[in-house]
């Protein structure tokens, strides 16, 4: 027999970003707890809303198979003294709960095995309870006590409801005993619900106004909103962060749009949508599907169908205004002077301690950028200027007001003091790659600043010694080196990274600048690679076959590595790894194998073929740079290599010839290693 499992904890009102944690602790905890005790149920369905969070599980069985139960005991050796049991195996006899007699031996040590009815589900899901609160407590660091009890949870718990079929499992927590009520709406059907069974949970609550399953909550609230918009003629801008926020803050979903006066359109996109997206948890409507055209429209839900909708708009229009005419205010203060204005104010903000201040760092960013501009030919007096300007909206009241539009506001503020859109898209963009999905800059001015940056951080926290641990990043070290290489992978720039990380090193005011601390950077840096592009159909192997041949060119190496992910597929690929393998081992145990080839000592045609060969694919390489084309010249190699190792001896007695057929064998060699060490691949 099997029943329907439903559990739900009612509270006061969970924080948004707690709600969908603690209800896939509660299903994991639950199912998973049923799962290790032999009473494997169906679906486990998850339900969350701000005041409960609850799991049903279908066809869940009423009773554990009978259990075997065994424990293993000390050593016989240790169990036994002149043939009488010695403390240590009564003890383990009277913790099994049975004579020293009726205990057995397996694998050298005591063995105590006895048959033992199954529980019913209902007796253990008290201790199952239990041990899923204590997984949910781990996710709140903080917890609330609340009236005389000492128990806690991240809200105070108002109710308990657990039902097995149409049975009452009365767990006892929180000073309540579970029963079969919940509750629904707080205001449009506040009075206590009764349930007859788990399956009619969903049903019941969509009836007292709140819908339960949070994926149907977040579809019924995406409609309303893009049904609001298109009312409005225009386009509503959702992020999924945002959506997964409000639909953690609603039970019934209601969307409303509300509107601020046009005079804050004068405002840059940007800011309004902090504004009302990140303090007010609104949602932005634009003009246009491109979203560059911002209206005075914003649309929110709310968690009730009001008899006077009017107010509820006007009261949300009425919380967004201030923070708009704060954010207005700041944009006209600081328009009132040219950004470059700003920038003398750097030299009091402090970047690091031992690195100096912003204005510092400002200048080593200048100089790098103009170093690679020289290197990849773009305009360095664009650079220079925007490298100049880049870091001073740090200083103005927007940004501090709103950190988040750092370099976004410089690019503003930049425009609207005459610098060329050259220079304010640098400006703009020179942060990016923020994250993991954000886009590299799109210009080469933003590119190169964009490097500058993130090398200037990397070099300086190294110098310093504080470099990111296992568990610690705090400057985002990794994220600013998976930067630099996805902009130089993504732009396509052939720069070479111990030489940027060099000069970037060498621009630090204090630190170890020595060579061991530049060989930490570039390994560090290639690390990041390695976890970048190793994956899917890149294998570790093929990652260290380029890496072996020291090419610290991120594009360069990206190149290798595609052409060896091409070639594996060959048939002669594990032929020609396998024969490189073992000529490097012959190579490494011969020592000196630096001399020419002589074709006057050759005595076998093989020896004659392979040096053909070689000679003929060395020619082919030197006029290609496509490394997938030299990887497949060399799959000729196959037949000429069998041949040499069948027919040619290379310790031959004669040292002449020994050392010629060595030499035959580091020129090989040589050409194996031409895009990739092949030695690495398996073979």
């Amino acid at each position: 027999m099997s029943r329907d499992l439903l559990l739900e904890i009612g509270t006061e009102d969970l924080p948004a970003r707690y709600v969908m944690p603690l209800a896939e602790a509660l299903r994991d905890g639950v199912a998973g707890g049923l799962d290790k005790r032999g009473l494997t149920g169906g679906t486990a369905r998850l339900f969350a809303t701000p005041r409960r969070i609850a799991v049903l599980i279908d066809a869940v069985p009423e009773r554990q198979p009978d259990q075997t139960l065994e424990r293993l005991g000390p050593a016989l050796a240790a169990a036994l003294k002149d043939g009488q049991p010695t403390p240590a195996a009564l003890g383990f006899a009277r913790s099994c709960g049975v004579e020293f007699a009726a205990l057995g031996e397996k694998d050298g040590k005591l063995h105590f095995v006895r048959q033992a009815p199954g529980r019913t589900t209902a007796d253990l899901l008290p201790e199952i309870f239990e041990d899923t609160l204590k997984a949910m407590d781990a996710l709140v660091p903080k917890r609330m006590r609340w009236g005389a009890g000492d128990e806690t949870f991240v809200r105070p718990v108002q109710w308990l409801t657990c039902l097995l079929g149409d049975e009452v499992v009365p767990l006892a927590r929180f000073g309540l005993t579970a029963g079969r009520l919940t509750y629904g709406h707080r205001f449009h059907a506040p009075a206590a619900i009764t349930l007859d069974a788990p399956a009619g949970y969903e049903a019941s609550l969509r009836a007292a106004r709140v819908l339960a399953d949070p994926a149907v909550r977040k579809r019924e609230c995406r409609r309303q909103i893009e049904n609001e918009a298109r009312t409005l003629g225009g386009h509503v801008r959702i992020t999924e962060d945002l959506l997964d926020e409000v639909t953690a803050l609603v039970e019934w979903p209601v969307a409303i749009t509300g509107h601020f006066e046009p005079r804050f359109l004068e405002l840059p996109p940007e800011v309004i949508v902090a504004t009302v997206e990140t303090n007010q948890r609104y949602f932005t409507v634009f003009e246009d599907a491109q979203q560059t055209r911002l209206t005075h429209a914003f649309i929110t839900l709310s968690n009730i169908e009001s008899r006077d909708v009017a107010q509820v708009i006007a009261g949300n229009e009425r919380v967004v205004r201030p923070r708009l005419a704060d954010a207005l205010f700041f944009w006209q203060q600081d328009l009132k002077q040219p950004l470059s204005a700003y920038v003398e104010n750097l030299d009091s903000v402090t970047f690091q301690k031992d690195l100096g201040s912003i204005g510092d760092k400002a200048g080593r960013i200048r100089a790098l950028s103009s170093t690679i501009a020289g290197e990849l030919g773009t305009d360095r007096a664009t650079v220079e200027r925007a490298a100049t300007l880049c870091k001073a909206d740090l200083v103005t009241k927007m940004v501090y007001e709103f950190p988040e539009l750092q370099g976004l506001m410089g690019g503003y503020y930049a425009a609207k003091s005459g610098k060329s859109p050259d220079v304010a898209q640098a400006i703009r963009e020179h942060y990016l790659p923020t994250q993991q999905g954000t886009p590299v800059p799109s210009t080469p001015a933003g590119r190169i600043l964009a490097l500058a940056d993130k090398l200037d951080s990397l070099a300086g926290i190294f110098a310093i010694g504080q470099k990111p641990t296992a568990s610690k990043d705090p400057y985002a070290l990794r994220r600013a080196a998976l930067g630099v290489l996805r902009i130089c992978l993504e732009a396509e720039l052939p720069l070479d990274l111990r030489a940027l990380l060099k000069a970037a090193l060498d621009a630090q005011p204090a630190g170890k600048r020595d060579a061991a601390t530049l060989d930490e950077l570039v390994e560090f840096v290639m690390e990041r690679l390695r976890a970048y592009l190793v994956g899917g159909d890149i294998t570790a192997e093929m990652f260290e076959s380029v890496r072996a041949m020291q090419v610290e060119q991120p594009l360069d190496f990206q190149r290798r590595l595609a052409a060896v992910r091409d070639f594996v597929a060959d048939a002669a690929a594990p032929n020609l790894a396998a024969a490189n393998k073992r000529i490097r081992n012959i190579l490494k145990q011969a020592g000196d194998s630096a001399g020419s080839v002589d074709p006057a000592k050759f005595a076998h045609d093989a020896e004659h073929a392979l040096f053909s060969k070689l000679g003929e694919l060395e020619t082919l390489n030197a006029a290609t740079p496509d490394y997938g084309a030299r990887l497949i010249h060399l799959a000729a190699l196959r037949e000429p290599v069998d041949a040499f190792f069948d027919g040619v001896m290379v310790n031959d007695p004669d040292a002449a010839v020994r050392s010629n057929r060595l030499a035959l064998l580091a020129r090989l060699d040589r050409l194996c290693r031409s895009v990739a060490d092949l030695s690495c691949l398996p073979g």
